[in-house]
C-alpha cells in the first residue's frame, strides 16, 4: 500500500511516538508507559489522537475510528494501526523528515491560525519555538511565522537575510498559502 507523500511526511515526523505507541500496545507490561505517552500527548493538545489510541489499546482495530480525526491525527493513528498489523510498515525514528515537505504543513497551520484556529495557533507557535532553537535560517523562518499568520505575503520582506534554503522554504509556504487563500 502506497501512502501519500504528505501523510508519509507526517508519519515520519512523528516516528518516535508511533513506534513507542506500537511497542506499548504489543506488550501489556508497557501499559503504564502507554498511559504516560498518551497523557503527554493529551496535555500537548492531542486529545482526539489520545482517545483514538486508547480505543486501539482497548482492542478497536477498525479504520472507522480514524474518521473523526484531523489529517495529522489520522495519519499517526493509521500508522499505529498498520504497525500493529505489520511491523515492517513502521517509520524509522532515526530517519529525519524531509524539510522540503514541511512547507505545505506549515502553510496549512499558518492558514488555519490566521483564520482564528486556536489549536493551529498553539501548534505553529510551538513549532516556531523549536525552529528558533535550531538557529540559523530556521530561526529566521520562525521569525516570519507571525507576519505570515497576520497576512504578510511580500516575499522580499519575509526573506530578508535568509540563505537559499530558508528563502526556498518561505517561497514554498507562500505558494501553498496562495492556493489556500484562493479557496
Amino acid at each position: 500500500m502506497q501512502i501519500p507523500e504528505r501523510e508519509q511526511q507526517i508519519v515520519q515526523s512523528h516516528a518516535a511516538f508511533i513506534c513507542e505507541a506500537v511497542a506499548c500496545l504489543q506488550n501489556a507490561d508497557l501499559r503504564p508507559r502507554l498511559d504516560e505517552l498518551l497523557q503527554t500527548a493529551q496535555d500537548n493538545g492531542w486529545q482526539e489522537l489520545s482517545a483514538a489510541v486508547r480505543e486501539i489499546a482497548g482492542g478497536q482495530r477498525d479504520v472507522t475510528l480514524l474518521g473523526g480525526l484531523d489529517e495529522e491525527d489520522r495519519a499517526i493513528a493509521g500508522a499505529i494501526l498498520r504497525g500493529l498489523q505489520d511491523a515492517s510498515t513502521l517509520p524509522d525514528p532515526a530517519r529525519k523528515a524531509d524539510p522540503a515537505l514541511a512547507a505545505p504543513g506549515l502553510a496549512h497551520m499558518i492558514h488555519a491560525a490566521g483564520r482564528g484556529d486556536v489549536q493551529a495557533l498553539s501548534l505553529i507557535g510551538q513549532m516556531a519555538e523549536q525552529m528558533s532553537r535550531v538557529g540559523g535560517d530556521m530561526s529566521r523562518v520562525a521569525g516570519v511565522i507571525r507576519p505570515l499568520i497576520n497576512g504578510e505575503r511580500d516575499a522580499d520582506c519575509l526573506c530578508q537575510r535568509m540563505d537559499t534554503r530558508g528563502r526556498q522554504l518561505v517561497l514554498q509556504i507562500l505558494d501553498e498559502l496562495g492556493r489556500l487563500d484562493a479557496h
